[in-house]
C-alpha cells in the first residue's frame, strides 16, 4: 500500500471511531488503541507533509456535533491536550517549553488531575449562568444548557462581584464509580446495552434531549480553565473559580519544575483508585500567563500544556474459553480465560463474568472480543461485547447443572442470581474455605499458600481448616518440594497463631454475607457462646445486619458440622481474645460513625479501628441512627443525606478533637 493511501486508510479509521466515540457513545477499542492509531498518523503526516489535508483528524479538536442539538461557536477554541505516556516524552516538552521562552530557567507549572469526563463550557452573563456546550469539534459544541443545570455542583448564579460580564469557564463533567456500576446495572436490567465506561456514560447523559433523564444521572463537574486573557497566574484563576462557588479540584499542586510534575503524576498513577472518579492521567500546565502567550497554541493543542497519560485501565482482548469457578460457600461463577493482555502494567488472563444471568444480559460468547476494566487489585470484569468483531463460530455459555468438581446436582435460590453446589464435603469447597480462614484478613498464617494447601487436601492430611493446628513436622516434609527447614517454618507459624483475635476468628469462618467489617462489629457485640445462640431476630436488631446476614449467621451455628469444626479448634489449643468491647474505652457510647471522602492524615480504616476501640460502631450507610458523618476531601452524596437527616457533619479535625487523637 502507497503512503497516501495509508494515510487515507488512517485518517478514514480514526474518523469511524470518532464517530462511535463522541457521536454513538460506543467505541470499539480503547483509548490507548485509538491513541496508538492517533500517532500513526501524526508520524505519517510528519514525514510526509505533502499528504496532509485540511480533513485531517490531526488539524481538528475532536468530533463534529450532533445534529439533534442546537450548536453555539466558542469565543476562543476549546483545545486538546499533547499526550506523553512516558516519562522521557514529558521531559522533552518541558524542554521544548525552556526552547520557546528561551531560557534555561526552571519553569513553574501546575499539576492537575486529568478527568476521564466530557469537557464542557460554561456561559455567565453578569453572574447568572446563560449558556453550557460541549466542546464539539473545537470551534462549535452541543447547547445542552439544560442538562448542565440540573448538575447541582454547577452553581447557576457566581458568588462575589469581581467579574466581568461575560464569564466563559471551561470545566469537565463526570460520574461517579458508585453512580455509573448503578446506572449500568439498570441498563441490563431493562436490556440496554451497557455504557463502556463512566466517561461515555457522563457522555451519553448529557446528551439526553430529555434533561429529566440527566437529572437522574447523579452527574458532578470540576471547573478547570478560565477562556480569554486574564493577568493572573494559573493557579490564581483556580482559586479565583472555586471564590465564586465551582467546584475545582483540591488534588492540584504548583511545581517549581518539571522533576515535581513528574513525582506528582507518578503519586497519582499509584493512588488514582483511592478516588471515587475516574481520572486517565495528569494534565501540566505553564503557570504564567506571559509565558503561556509567548508559547502560543498549535492547530489542536496549546504548547504550554501536556496530558501525562497513565497506563490503560481498559483494554480489549478475546475470550478463548469461560470455565466454572467454585467458592467457599458453593457459589459457581462463570469465569472467561482470556488472551493475555496487559491493563496498568499486569498482565490479565481471567476475568469474573459474575453470573449466568450477568452472562445472558451481556451476550458474552466464547470467541468474542470484549472491553475489560481492572481497577486496583481487584479480578477484571468485562464491561461490553464489541459485537461488530464477532465471529462466525463463536459459542453461547451456560453454567453445568451439575458441580464440575463433585458432580453434585446444582440450585439456584430464590431472589438469588447465584447457582450453588450444597455438597459441603464438595473438594473445591474445602480447599476454598480453608484458603479463606489461613489468609492475610482472617488467621494470617505465612507460608499455608494455595499450592501447599491443594496437596495438604488431594492427600487427605486435612478435611477442614481445625485440622491445620494438627499438622506435624513429618506430614509437611512428605510433601513435594517442602524440606525440613520449611517445614519447621510453617509449622512455627500455625503455632504463633493459636491465640487470635475474636474478629479473625469469626471472619475466618467464612459464614455467607459477612465480611470483615461485619466480624468486628460482632466481635465488639458478644463473646462467641453469645453470638453462637443468637436466633435471626435477636440478630437482626443489630446495627447493620439485616435479615439475610442475620439468617445466614443463624444457619451457620446451628449447622452441627460447623460446630464440630470450631469444636475442634479449640480442643487442638486455639485461643481467641473474645469481646473487644471489655477491653475498651467507652468513650463514644455506642455512638455510629459513617465516613465519607478522602481522609488526610490518616486511612479511612485507621480511622475507624480508632471509632470501634473507643466504643463507637461503623456504618457503611447514612440512617436515623448515625450519630456522626466524618466529611473527608471529595466527600459524596452522603454529605446531602445527612443534612437531610439533621446529622451532624464533621471534618477530620473535629474528628480527632473528638477522640482526643493527637497526631
Amino acid at each position: 500500500m502507497s503512503i497516501s493511501n495509508k494515510i487515507n486508510s488512517l485518517k478514514e479509521e480514526i474518523n469511524f471511531h470518532n464517530i462511535k466515540y463522541y457521536i454513538d457513545d460506543d467505541p470499539e477499542i480503547t483509548d490507548h488503541e485509538y491513541d496508538l492509531l492517533f500517532r500513526k498518523l501524526e508520524k505519517l503526516e510528519k514525514e510526509n507533509p505533502q499528504f496532509k489535508t485540511l480533513d485531517s483528524p490531526t488539524m481538528r479538536v475532536g468530533s463534529k456535533p450532533k445534529n439533534t442539538f442546537k450548536t453555539i461557536e466558542h469565543s476562543t477554541p476549546m483545545l486538546s491536550l499533547e499526550n506523553a505516556m512516558k516519562k522521557n516524552e514529558i521531559l522533552a516538552f518541558d524542554e521544548r517549553v525552556k526552547k520557546g521562552l528561551k531560557t534555561e530557567e526552571e519553569i513553574e507549572y501546575v499539576s492537575e488531575l486529568k478527568y476521564d469526563g466530557l469537557a464542557v463550557e460554561l456561559i455567565y452573563e453578569n453572574g447568572i449562568f446563560i449558556l453550557g456546550s460541549t466542546r464539539g469539534d473545537g470551534f462549535r459544541g452541543e447547547d445542552i444548557t439544560q442538562n448542565l443545570r440540573t448538575i447541582k455542583s454547577i452553581p447557576l448564579k457566581l458568588q462575589g462581584s469581581d467579574f466581568s460580564e461575560i464569564v466563559e469557564i471551561r470545566g469537565e463533567v463526570l460520574m461517579k464509580k458508585n453512580s455509573f456500576k448503578k446506572l449500568n446495572d439498570q441498563r441490563l436490567k431493562t436490556n440496554e446495552t451497557p455504557f463502556a465506561n463512566p466517561r461515555n456514560a457522563a457522555a451519553g447523559s448529557l446528551r439526553q434531549l430529555d434533561s429529566s433523564i440527566t437529572s437522574k444521572r447523579k452527574l458532578i463537574f470540576f471547573a478547570y480553565e478560565l477562556a480569554g486573557k486574564y493577568n493572573l497566574k494559573h493557579y490564581e484563576i483556580l482559586k479565583k473559580l472555586k471564590d465564586w462557588g465551582l467546584p475545582t479540584n483540591e488534588n492540584t499542586q504548583i511545581c517549581d519544575n518539571i522533576k515535581e510534575a513528574i513525582t506528582f503524576t507518578e503519586k497519582w498513577e499509584v493512588k488514582k483508585n483511592s478516588l471515587d472518579y475516574e481520572i486517565d492521567g495528569v494534565v501540566i500546565k505553564v503557570n504564567d500567563p506571559q509565558q503561556r502567550s509567548i508559547l502560543g497554541i498549535r492547530s489542536r493543542s496549546p504548547r504550554w500544556a501536556l496530558a501525562g497519560k497513565f497506563k490503560s485501565q481498559q483494554v480489549s482482548t478475546i475470550i478463548l474459553n469461560i470455565i466454572p469457578s467454585l467458592g467457599r460457600t458453593g457459589i459457581i461463577t462463570p469465569v472467561a480465560k482470556l488472551k493475555p493482555v496487559k491493563v496498568g502494567g499486569v498482565t490479565v488472563t481471567n476475568a469474573t463474568l459474575h453470573n449466568q444471568d450477568e452472562v445472558n444480559r451481556k451476550d458474552i460468547r466464547i470467541g468474542d472480543t470484549v472491553l475489560i476494566h481492572r481497577a486496583g487489585e481487584v479480578i477484571p470484569e468485562v464491561v461490553k461485547v464489541i459485537k461488530q468483531k464477532r465471529p462466525l463460530n463463536s459459542k453461547q455459555y451456560f453454567l453445568p447443572k451439575n458441580c464440575p468438581i463433585c458432580n453434585s446436582p446444582t440450585n439456584k435460590l430464590q431472589d438469588e442470581s447465584a447457582l450453588r453446589c450444597n455438597n459441603y464435603s464438595c473438594e473445591a469447597q474445602i480447599k476454598a474455605r480453608i484458603k479463606h480462614f489461613v489468609s492475610k484478613r482472617c488467621l494470617d498464617i505465612e507460608g499455608l499458600g494455595e499450592k501447599l494447601i491443594d496437596q495438604l487436601v488431594d492427600k487427605k492430611i486435612i478435611n477442614d481448616f481445625s485440622q491445620i493446628f494438627n499438622i506435624n513436622h513429618k506430614q509437611l516434609s512428605n510433601l513435594d518440594r517442602m524440606a525440613d527447614k520449611s517445614a519447621e517454618n510453617i509449622i512455627n507459624a500455625i503455632q504463633s497463631k493459636k491465640t487470635t483475635s475474636m474478629w479473625r476468628f469469626i471472619h475466618g469462618l467464612g459464614i455467607a454475607n459477612v465480611g470483615e467489617h461485619l466480624s468486628h462489629v460482632l466481635s465488639n457485640k458478644f463473646s462467641l457462646e453469645q453470638l453462637s445462640k443468637l436466633s435471626s431476630d435477636e440478630l437482626i436488631e443489630i446495627n447493620e445486619i439485616g435479615p439475610i446476614v442475620a439468617e445466614s449467621i443463624e444457619l451457620y451455628f446451628k449447622n452441627s458440622k460447623n460446630q464440630r469444626i470450631i469444636d475442634n479448634c479449640f480442643n487442638a489449643g486455639l485461643k481467641i481474645i473474645e469481646n473487644d468491647a471489655n477491653n475498651k474505652l467507652n468513650l463514644l457510647n455506642e455512638s455510629v460513625f459513617v465516613f465519607t471522602g478522602t481522609l488526610k492524615l490518616m486511612s479511612r480504616g485507621k480511622a475507624q479501628d480508632f471509632v470501634e476501640k473507643n466504643g463507637g460502631i461503623i456504618s457503611s450507610s447514612i440512617s436515623k441512627k448515625t450519630s456522626y458523618l466524618v466529611s473527608g476531601q471529595n466527600p459524596g452524596s452522603k454529605i446531602n443525606k445527612a443534612k437531610d437527616l439533621n446529622i451532624r457533619v464533621i471534618n477530620e479535625k473535629e474528628f480527632f478533637e473528638l477522640l482526643k487523637i493527637k497526631l
